[in-house]
């Protein structure tokens, strides 16, 4: 039975760093802090980067590299995929459902580009419906008889 003579902590719980509590505490006289210098002090300490009046990294280093900020992100879809389906007629939600085309998360935004590999050989008729198509997807398409549609 609990009562005031036997309470305990509960199980699982740390007691908080008792700094500057006397010697026997593990963190009397300088509390952890050293001797002197910038970070022994109240509010003293160096900014991240900070490399004591050295050149730091991130301004020794040369700036590389260039984002585009017109790259378009395409969801690929190979038209491979669509060879061993009974399917003939596919538009972008129709690819989702199947599966075939992400449609969660960031990537669920992006247009669709449909692709064809340079050794495959696609045979079969199929009328598709995407934002963009390789040369070589709208050359294999239409070989067939089949309909390469930009939406």
């Amino acid at each position: 039975m609990l009562n005031l003579s036997n309470l305990s902590k509960p199980a699982g719980r740390k007691a908080k760093k008792r700094l500057g509590k006397g010697e026997g505490s593990g963190y009397g006289q300088q509390s952890g802090r050293g001797h002197k210098g910038k970070k022994a002090r109240s509010g003293g300490n160096v900014s991240p980067g900070f490399e004591g009046g050295q050149m730091p990294i991130q301004r020794r280093l040369p700036k590389r590299g260039f984002k585009n900020p017109f790259r378009v992100n395409y969801r690929i879809l190979n038209l491979s995929r669509l060879a061993h389906l009974e399917e003939n007629e596919f538009d972008i939600a129709k690819l989702e459902i199947m599966g075939l085309l992400p449609s969660k998360g960031k990537k669920a935004s992006y247009p669709v580009k449909v692709l064809a590999s340079v050794t495959e050989d696609f045979t079969k008729t199929v009328h598709i419906k995407a934002n963009a198509f390789s040369k070589r997807a709208v050359e294999l398409i239409e070989k067939n008889g089949g309909k390469a549609e930009v939406v």
